[in-house]
């Protein structure tokens, strides 16, 4: 399990994370890097990289293989508007949507996993939603590794369309803010705190705009079929069973920085996974700002270091001195 970052000469340098013959590398070139600038927007890629990092190499263990996380091309592709071949007369909008990313997920049960976290780009603007416990059946006490008991419940979502669907799922969207919110698929609350609508689905949405209650309504019918695909029989993924909110989280205090932000959310849940969602979830104080403002910095670094380890580790396979951090033989 060891994984670094290769680099092929040519017209510009390119490094992939990780390398063959792993599977769903990221390719990240010099141009990718050039958005780690300062007042630069983040790309696809390294949204896509450092997320990938994050599950592979830096998270608990415990919280990695409890999620899943997809790449930030597949909301995209999801509320796309259909393609000329498509045919939106005798199939509904959710299967055709549904077709769209059907294989993104044949490797894996989203509804083994706790946490789904989805990068999603609006506008211009980056936030994160992360779908909890979306397979749970109902409410249940369950021991968490290096976490005290907490009892849970079961999942739910909304609805919505694209292209003449837009304005059905425009009718119910919010008067978001750039704040954040929670919206989970089961129910999931301490035992120190007043359980929270138990029978119900969260998903947790950070660095919002007002496409909040259409992005949930998206997912419920993407949840619903991908259930009758992966499950067989059907589930009830309604709005009546789906709660969604703006959680408060730290938020950017310029134009440029919502995908550092967006990475962040993701690093600190994975690091201590959210578990009291008494609303509003006040998570203020989750990270200081100045350490989304290193951020930049602290990508770069990253990625020269895993160059310059697969550079370095060439032709010194046998070497004995070599020193373990994480997943990462150096």
């Amino acid at each position: 399990g060891s994984y670094n970052v290769s680099m092929a000469t040519g017209p510009g340098l390119e490094w992939t994370f990780p390398p063959p013959p792993c599977k769903g590398a990221i390719t990240v070139t010099t141009e990718d890097l050039e958005c780690l600038d300062s007042g630069e927007f983040l790309n696809d890629v390294i949204i896509d990289f450092y997320l990938k990092y994050l599950l592979v190499q830096k998270a608990p263990r415990s919280s990695a293989k409890r999620s899943h996380v997809f790449s930030s091309f597949f909301y995209k592709q999801l509320t796309r508007r259909d393609n000329a071949n498509e045919d939106s007369t005798s199939t509904p909008a959710q299967l055709r949507r549904h077709q769209r990313v059907r294989t993104w997920t044949r490797h894996v049960d989203i509804f083994e996993k706790d946490f789904l976290f989805v990068p999603v780009n609006q506008e211009a603007h980056w936030y994160l939603v992360v779908v909890c416990f979306p397979g749970m059946d109902e409410p249940q006490l369950m021991e968490r590794e290096g976490q005290d008991s907490v009892q849970e419940g079961t999942e739910t979502s909304s609805d919505s369309m694209v292209g003449s669907e837009n304005q059905e799922a425009s009718r119910h969207h919010s008067d978001g803010d750039k704040s954040s919110g929670i919206a989970s698929s089961s129910s999931f609350a301490s035992e120190c705190l007043s359980n929270f609508a138990s029978s119900q689905f969260h998903c947790l949405v950070t660095c919002m705009r007002a496409c909040f209650s259409a992005c949930l309504y998206f997912f419920s019918r993407y949840l619903q079929v991908e259930w009758e695909v992966k499950r067989g029989g059907q589930r009830d993924f309604s709005a009546e069973r789906m709660v969604g909110s703006h959680c408060r989280v730290p938020l950017q205090d310029n134009s440029s920085d919502c995908g550092l932000y967006l990475l962040q959310y993701a690093e600190s849940f994975l690091q201590d996974p959210v578990v009291h969602f008494d609303l509003p979830l006040r998570l203020e104080c989750w990270f200081p700002r100045q350490q989304v403002r290193e951020k930049r910095e602290e990508i770069r670094d990253l990625v020269l270091h895993l160059y310059r380890f697969q550079q370095g580790s060439l032709g010194n396979e046998g070497s004995e001195d070599k020193i373990e951090i994480g997943n990462v033989v150096q």
